[in-house]
């Protein structure tokens, strides 16, 4: 594995300032052994990431147990401490299995967990006795006292923001959540939210979680951008390897038919797709990396992300991952991704 880098760009956006930190990363039976990492700035938050967020939607669905804690080490040893999961990924399944590792690994003060609710069957929706027992069920699961970064996983236009907004102010103020984000909620929505917040003394999204990678640039680059560079929002882009898409994983008609995923990565398979993954093929080859590494790499140049969400199902798939961080892209690069998906 290659070693972190110890020159970063610090030209970036205030929502995603790269910071140098000294930090212990993996726990190792001969003890913990202090590595640089890099870390990036939530907003104007005093969170910290790692500029991989490793998702928590396959724990307990296609990561039993032990690849769950496998994955985990794995992270954390690369220098990871952003790990993202919500309420109804596995039916709580992933929050527990998380929480054990932590428990296990007694590393909670040294990982920022972000979980989503809003979505899950025993508590859906955004009301404001809802939310707090959502939470309540969370840290219960998470066996931790506090969530670092809350998100409402879908908008609730059946509940008024500011009952909402004030139930997260409730839980920032009891110290259960440290800060409060938005996942799938509109441009308009936004720019509401942060009204309702200035009137009515409510917390503020930090964050935004939203569908962007490659093959899927129009809605964030055309509704979103103008509101997260407004309101500051650090972004955490989902699905960013486009269902796997974007690892080069599915090339051929025959390839999209094996499963689910390569059933939704099926519409990214036609000529705009293939000219991406060419792209990719020729950049990873300049860098030594995967398309994978690249395809990320892509997305950490952009405007507002601080840390694109990517999950893992096996060990060993983590490395590609977590080396988006360390590669660093030129102008020319990301020109060239640009025109390819255009």
């Amino acid at each position: 594995m290659s070693e972190p880098a110890t020159v970063v760009d610090a030209t970036v956006e205030a929502a995603g300032a790269l910071v140098l930190e000294a930090v212990e990363t993996g726990l190792r039976r001969g003890g913990s052994i202090p590595q640089p990492a890099l870390r990036r700035v939530i907003g104007d938050t005093d969170l910290r990431v790692f500029p991989l967020a490793l998702g928590g939607n396959v724990f307990g669905w296609t990561a039993g147990s032990e690849d769950t804690s496998a994955i985990l080490d794995r992270y954390q040893e690369a220098g990871g401490n952003f790990i993202d999961t919500a309420d109804s990924y596995a039916s709580g399944r992933s929050e527990h299995m998380i929480g054990s590792w932590m428990r296990h690994r007694r590393n909670r003060d040294s990982m920022v967990v972000a979980t989503k609710i809003g979505k899950s069957e025993d508590f859906p929706g955004l009301g404001g006795s809802g939310i707090e027992r959502a939470v309540d069920a969370s840290l219960s699961r998470l066996g931790t006292d506090f969530i670092d970064l809350l998100y409402f996983h879908w908008d609730d236009l059946d509940v008024p923001l500011e009952e909402s907004l004030a139930a997260a102010g409730r839980l920032i103020a009891s110290g259960k959540v440290r800060h409060l984000a938005a996942s799938n909620y509109a441009a308009e929505r936004l720019l509401h939210a942060r009204i309702m917040g200035g009137l009515y003394d409510a917390p503020r999204f930090v964050a935004l979680q939203t569908h962007y990678n490659l093959v899927n640039r129009a809605p964030y680059e055309s509704e979103y951008l103008d509101v997260v560079r407004g309101q500051q929002l650090a972004v955490m882009p989902y699905f960013a390897l486009a269902n796997g898409f974007l690892a080069g994983k599915y090339r051929t008609r025959d390839s999209v038919r094996e499963g689910a995923r390569g059933a939704r990565a099926a519409k990214y398979l036609n000529r705009r797709g293939l000219r991406v993954l060419t792209a990719l093929d020729e950049i990873a080859e300049h860098h030594s990396t995967s398309v994978a590494t690249i395809a990320l790499a892509w997305l950490l140049a952009k405007p507002g992300v601080v840390a694109p969400v990517a999950s893992a199902s096996r060990p060993e798939q983590v490395h590609d991952l977590v080396q988006a961080a360390h590669v660093q892209l030129s102008r020319h690069d990301v020109a060239r991704l640009d025109r390819a998906s255009e």
